[in-house]
Formats: C-alpha cells, sequence, structure tokens
C-alpha cells in the first residue's frame, strides 16, 4: 500500500513539474509575442506543445500559436510597405500558416460542450481578419507558380479554394460570391498537371470548368491526365468535346485523328477532318489530314483534287506533294490489278505513273532521307516508264537500304 501511494506521489510530482514547465514556457511567449521577439522559437514552442495529444484542446496554446504566427506576418507587411528587405516567399508562407492554424483553433471552438450546445467564441472575429487575408493565398499560389514551384503554388490555391468549404468562413459565402475561384481551381490543375499528379489534376476540374477563359485549356489538361490514367473512355469523350467547341484548337483535331487512324476507322478520321474544314475551309493541317485519309480510303480522284489545291494556296507543303503523287501511282497499281484489253490497262498505267514522277521526285528532292515513302513507288516507275539511269540509282539506294 505504501509502496502504491509513493508511485502516485511521484506521478504528481512530475505532472506538477511538468505542468510548471509547461505554464513557464507559454509565459515566455506571451512575453516574447508583445515585445515582437524570437516569434520563429515561439512557434515552433506552441506547435511542438500541440504535438501532445494531453495539449490538443488546449485553447490557450492555440492561440498564442496564431499571435506568434500573426506578429511575423504584420512584421513582413510591415517591411514591405516601408519598401524594406523581406522574403516574399516568407510572407506568403505566414499568412499560409495563420490559416492552417485558426482553421484547427475553430475545429475545437466548434465542439459541443457537456450540456451538447456549440458556442462559437472565436469564429466571428478570426473569420473577419482571415477573409481580409485570404486573398494573399491566392496571390502567393500565383507567386510560386511563377518560381515554377508548382508543389507549393497548389498548396497555396487548395487553401484558397477549400476555405469555400470551412465553417469558419461560412458567413462569407464564398462559392456564390467569390469570382475568383474558378480562376484559382483552373491554376490548381495546371500546377497538378505540372507536377504529373493525377490526383491534384482532377482534384478542383468541376470548379475549374466554370473558368471560361481557359476551358480550352483544361480540356487539354483533362484529356492527357485521362490518357495517363489509361481512361481511354473519358481520354476520347473529352477530345471530342474539345473539338466540338474548339475545332481550331491546336490539340484536340490531331489526336482525334490519330486515334481513330490507329484503329483503322477511316470514316471517322474524315467526318473530323470534314467538320475541321467547316469551321476553318482554308486550314493547311485540315486539308492535308483529309487527303491522307483520302488517299488511304482509295479515294484517289478526290485526294488529288485536294492536294492540287492544297499546293497552289501552300507549296512548302513537304508531304502534299507525296500524298499527290502516291494517288496517281496506287491509280496507276489499281489499274493494274484489273482484267481487261492489256494494251489499253498498260497505257493506263504509265499515264498514270508519268503523272506521279514530277510529284514524288520533288518528294525525293524535299525529303532524301525518306526513303521507306519515296523509295519502292519510285522503282516501280521507273522501271516501268525504261528510265535506266534513274533505275539503276534506285535499284542501288534500295539495296544499300536492305
Amino acid at each position: 500500500m505504501i509502496g502504491k501511494i509513493k508511485i502516485i506521489i511521484c506521478v504528481l510530482i512530475f505532472f506538477s513539474l511538468g505542468t510548471n514547465a509547461q505554464k513557464k514556457e507559454m509565459a515566455q511567449a506571451r512575453s516574447d509575442i508583445k515585445s515582437g521577439k524570437n516569434l520563429e522559437r515561439v512557434e515552433q514552442s506552441m506547435k511542438q506543445l500541440l504535438k501532445d495529444s494531453a495539449n490538443r484542446t488546449n485553447e490557450k496554446i492555440w492561440l498564442l500559436l496564431f499571435e506568434a504566427q500573426k506578429k511575423q506576418y504584420e512584421q513582413g507587411n510591415e517591411k514591405l510597405y516601408l519598401k524594406q528587405k523581406y522574403d516574399t516567399a516568407r510572407l506568403f508562407n505566414s499568412c499560409l500558416n495563420l490559416f492552417t492554424t485558426l482553421e484547427g483553433l475553430d475545429s475545437l471552438d466548434a465542439r459541443p460542450d457537456k450540456k451538447g450546445e456549440i458556442k462559437l467564441k472565436y469564429r466571428v472575429k478570426h473569420s473577419e481578419l482571415l477573409n481580409v487575408y485570404r486573398p494573399n493565398l491566392y496571390n502567393g499560389g500565383i507567386y510560386f507558380l511563377n518560381k515554377q514551384d508548382f508543389k507549393t503554388a497548389y498548396h497555396f490555391l487548395d487553401t484558397y479554394i477549400n476555405s469555400a468549404d470551412q465553417p469558419l468562413f461560412s458567413a462569407y459565402k464564398y462559392l456564390e460570391k467569390d469570382k475568383t475561384l474558378p480562376v484559382a481551381a483552373y491554376w490548381a490543375v495546371y500546377c497538378g498537371y505540372k507536377m504529373g499528379d493525377t490526383k491534384a489534376t482532377l482534384h478542383h476540374t468541376y470548379l475549374a470548368l466554370k473558368d471560361t477563359a481557359h476551358y480550352a485549356m483544361m480540356l487539354q489538361y483533362l484529356a492527357e491526365t485521362y490518357k495517363l490514367e489509361n481512361d481511354t473512355a473519358r481520354y476520347v469523350q473529352t477530345l471530342k468535346d474539345g473539338f466540338s467547341k474548339y475545332p481550331k484548337f491546336p490539340f484536340f483535331f490531331p489526336r482525334l485523328v490519330d486515334y481513330y487512324s490507329d484503329l483503322r476507322q477511316n470514316n471517322k478520321v474524315l467526318e473530323v477532318c470534314k467538320q475541321a474544314l467547316k469551321a476553318d475551309s482554308t486550314n493547311t493541317i485540315f486539308k492535308f489530314a483529309m487527303s491522307t485519309t483520302l488517299l488511304n480510303m482509295g479515294q484517289y480522284e478526290e485526294c488529288i483534287r485536294l492536294c492540287d489545291d492544297l499546293l497552289k494556296q501552300d507549296s512548302s507543303m513537304v508531304d502534299a506533294y507525296l500524298n499527290l503523287g502516291l494517288a496517281y501511282f496506287n491509280q496507276g497499281i489499281e489499274i493494274d490489278k484489273k482484267t481487261g484489253d492489256q494494251i489499253k490497262k498498260k497505257k493506263m498505267i504509265i499515264q498514270s505513273y508519268k503523272a506521279a514522277l514530277p510529284y514524288l521526285q520533288k518528294y525525293k528532292t524535299l525529303a532524301p532521307n525518306q526513303k521507306d515513302r519515296w523509295g519502292l513507288p519510285l522503282y516501280t516507275i521507273y522501271l516501268n516508264l525504261n528510265m535506266g539511269k534513274e533505275f539503276d540509282e534506285i535499284d542501288h539506294i534500295l539495296k544499300q537500304r536492305k
């Protein structure tokens, strides 16, 4: 019995010593805050106390932590106002700390008492204060974004956006009244995208899509994110949505064309090209894509007409010479497969090869390294047109390639 009493006494003594040490620590914190000195030390000291679960409901510690952080923020603002040298990143981080601390204290403040009643002591005062500071969360996000510190920028923007759902700010109805929220959400998505973090990219998507100024870019980030997640259905649907709304935007058209081309769905590729040309009938990229599709579909006359038109518009489009040459060349191949009068067939084949020749030779000159494209067609043409010198040259090139 005596032994148990001794243990209890020792526990009480240690508890008393710990309590006294904590009181001294808090008293020193108050003194430092009042003098504006050792504020970082005070901040770390109070954070250390709050790591102990027994202290997490101690409002006084939370308030001392807040006062130390607020004093640092005010000192930084004062230096900026006086145009004195100060760490801008540190100032923004001080602002962020205020939100983290007071949102934590608000959760404690909102707990019901023994009677089950909630009596808020701090919410009005603290929300009024932070509402004034809140724009600097957005400004801090943009600041770090410009520094290409996307992780930190995301943290600021995410805090800014999430404040709209915090009970601490319920009186301000940010979701209804804050017109900057969709823009902040867009930049948060952008940061997630730049980090390659698909979860962060998609987290604020719904809100970011309300930012009409960046809607096309949003759809691009979403499409690329869905592709990273191997969500083909959403990837393709986003491409369709983007192309439907912004047919001239450079991202959606080529990827839709590539997607359907890989599936050998030429009819769908052709449909996309026709939609694109309705939006911009003079766009050379749209015209070239359509010419390639027509070539692949065996619609050679349409391909020839389109390539002629394309080269009149822009004679520097190298691959248009290839498509035009191959369209004539393939016509000759198709004629050769048919049955009928051999003399007439031979004449038509020669005619097609002669028509193809200048375009394929032009392509060979402009793209000499693309032997896989111009090699065999020119070999066949030179052979059939009895062009001995040119045939020997191409034969030598093709043998070297093997």
